[in-house]
């Protein structure tokens, strides 16, 4: 009697399996609109310092180790401050009209392309708009890590007026990630989107989890069977085949923060620093469980775009890092 068969791994989800265009995604700002109390914006630009174990107090009513001392796996991101490169105003899904920040830093002018001439303000933009999004630059340069910042379009939360006021506020400042992650975010959650790490060209079991042919198998044993039948004379584009794996774009939903700090309050650096990255220097977030991307990845936090209950209920205290 032959083996029974096993079908190959890989969601046709996420086709074509090729390399991310961009290190920072795009996001569907509008679908998280609503997921704020107040006016704020919906995202912003971290580095993943890396992984660590946390010894946590479990605050959990229910839990079986409630109250008691436990350890649970973290990753820590780093969030430089960031400040506004331009307002974006928006009709529906079209682009109106956009005005840069005429108080830009001079080493940003160095690095970017940006225009000599650039006179507009906010207050002068007179046509009509229903949206309003702002495109940021991370000040990755107090990091350490490189000096080149990062940029990415943000959302806000509110109405249209309220987005305007918004921005008139916080134009000539500095936004702090306290800013993002404060009360009117609800129940502590938050999505990560940023690239996995690149594994380059790999064979068909390693990218999509075939099982090990028999060992006296003709052409190989890390290979798919059958490529498909005679006719039609193709072969599918469902079919595994090697190719381009790791790199690609993907979000972790959920993810619950265990601790909001500035590094001058809290200081949880190691003597040596963090492996592959070095010390922090900036805030920082402790968020429970992994998140995709080697160290110094840069990532886009976002408000949770489908809270689960599940993931709500934990109650963690941070106490320290092992």
């Amino acid at each position: 009697m032959p083996k029974r068969g096993h079908i190959r791994h890989g969601s046709l989800q996420f086709y074509p399996r090729v390399k991310a265009r961009k290190i920072l995604p795009r996001v569907k700002w509008s679908s998280l609109s609503d997921k704020r109390n107040d006016v704020g914006l919906l995202g912003f630009i971290g580095y993943k310092v890396g992984m660590k174990s946390a010894y946590v107090k479990d605050n959990l009513g229910s839990s079986l180790t409630k109250g008691q001392r436990v350890t649970i796996p973290v990753t820590i991101i780093e969030f430089p401050t960031m400040k506004i490169l331009s307002v974006r105003f928006y009709k529906g899904s079209k682009l109106v009209g956009e005005v840069l920040n005429q108080n830009l830093d001079k080493e940003l002018k160095r690095k970017l392309k940006i225009p000599k001439e650039f006179n507009k303000k906010v207050e002068d933009f007179k046509e009509d708009y229903d949206n309003v999004k702002v495109v940021v630059y991370s000040q990755v340069k107090k990091t350490g890590i490189k000096k080149k910042p990062d940029i990415a379009e943000i959302g806000l939360s509110g109405d249209k007026d309220s987005k305007l006021s918004f921005v008139k506020e916080n134009l000539t400042k500095e936004i702090s990630v306290k800013d993002f992650l404060n009360e009117g975010l609800k129940e502590s959650l938050v999505d990560i989107k940023g690239l996995t790490r690149g594994k380059g060209f790999q064979g068909p079991t390693k990218r999509f989890g075939l099982k090990l042919r028999f060992h006296k198998s003709e052409k190989g044993v890390r290979g798919p069977g059958s490529g498909g039948p005679w006719h039609p004379a193709r072969v599918d584009f469902t079919q595994p085949m090697a190719g381009q794996i790791g790199n690609f774009t993907r979000t972790t939903f959920n993810n619950k923060i265990i601790l909001v700090a500035d590094i001058k309050d809290k200081d949880i650096n190691f003597k040596e620093g963090f492996k592959k990255y070095g010390k922090i220097k900036n805030d920082y977030a402790i968020v429970y469980g992994s998140i995709q991307g080697p160290s110094k990845r840069q990532l886009i936090v976002t408000v949770s775009s489908r809270p689960s209950k599940k993931q709500i209920k934990k109650d963690y205290e941070f106490l320290e890092l092992r």
